[in-house]
């Protein structure tokens, strides 16, 4: 997935920075997220076929990658954390139990590791060779992601000793137990959750161990009824909940992702809670 520069805000350390779908057809994934999100497109460099990014307002908010039948990977959406060295956090992934199941590589702009936890979630990681200045949030927009997994707390201490959440800044970082789901905040802002109840085996997509990825929308109700017109299939109906109202769906390919939307209070809250996305991004 080769990087490219973008206005789009900070890749902070430690945290979900980027998000990228890793699809079997690039042309079918564009006219499907194009109208059901509202973004544009470019096409951008890469060593493995065909790369999109896609747009709101001009500003890069996701990636789609033409990679899965290469990989023989699921489609599926990957979050990628940042870190300052990507050699060094995939050692500790594979030190930790996980898994590294491609990297790290040296594109353009920085280093790229494709990499599952000890409980077999799929996740990225990514270092960039700079960092913009602002933050994106709104419609079409990533604005939350969160761990379904069998075990939350052992997945805190996993993705900790990982990412060395503990050694950070305690004034910027911090990870909270509350209830049953921890919570990455920093610089005071939610930035991911670990959520157990996750079951590897189930048949169920919504309750599989995996890094859930939210796009914001103005009306989910609405824009599930859309996904469904362009090809997608509904994976749980929309429903209140505490982040708003949200959907899960699958897109025409079978990859998982979640709808949320709410009041304008509630959009704040969960744009507060915007991935930060690196300058130059896989």
């Amino acid at each position: 997935m080769t990087p490219e520069s973008s206005p789009n805000p900070c890749c902070v350390p430690a945290a979900p920075c980027w998000v990228s779908l890793l699809s079997r057809d690039a042309l079918a994934a564009k006219t499907f997220y194009g109208p059901l999100l509202g973004w544009t497109f470019r096409q951008v460099p890469s060593p493995w076929g065909p790369y999109l990014h896609g747009l709101v307002d001009g500003a890069v908010v996701a990636g789609i990658a033409e990679v899965a039948r290469q990989w023989e990977f699921p489609v599926t959406w990957t979050t990628y954390f940042g870190t300052e060295d990507a050699d060094a956090t995939a050692e500790r992934v594979r030190s930790g139990g996980g898994t590294v199941a491609v990297g790290p590589l040296t594109l353009d702009g920085g280093r790229i590791v494709l990499a599952a936890d000890n409980q077999n979630a799929a996740f990225g990681i990514w270092q960039a060779q700079q960092r913009p200045p602002r933050r994106l949030c709104g419609p079409g927009a990533p604005v939350w992601t969160e761990l379904r997994t069998g075990d939350a707390f052992a997945a805190a201490l996993f993705y900790g000793r990982v990412f060395g959440w503990d050694e950070r800044d305690p004034n910027r970082y911090e990870v909270r137990y509350e209830h049953d789901r921890v919570v990455l905040r920093i610089d005071g802002r939610e930035a991911a959750a670990l959520r157990g109840g996750g079951v590897e085996a189930t048949p169920e997509p919504v309750l599989r161990t995996r890094w859930h990825v939210y796009f914001e929308a103005e009306d989910v109700d609405r824009s599930a009824q859309d996904a469904v017109r362009l090809g997608g299939r509904i994976a749980a109906p929309p429903a209140d909940s505490s982040y708003g109202r949200v959907a899960a769906l699958h897109d025409p390919e079978g990859g998982l992702f979640h709808l949320v939307s709410g009041p304008p209070g509630a959009r704040a809250q969960a744009g507060s809670r915007a991935l930060v996305a690196g300058d130059q991004r896989p």
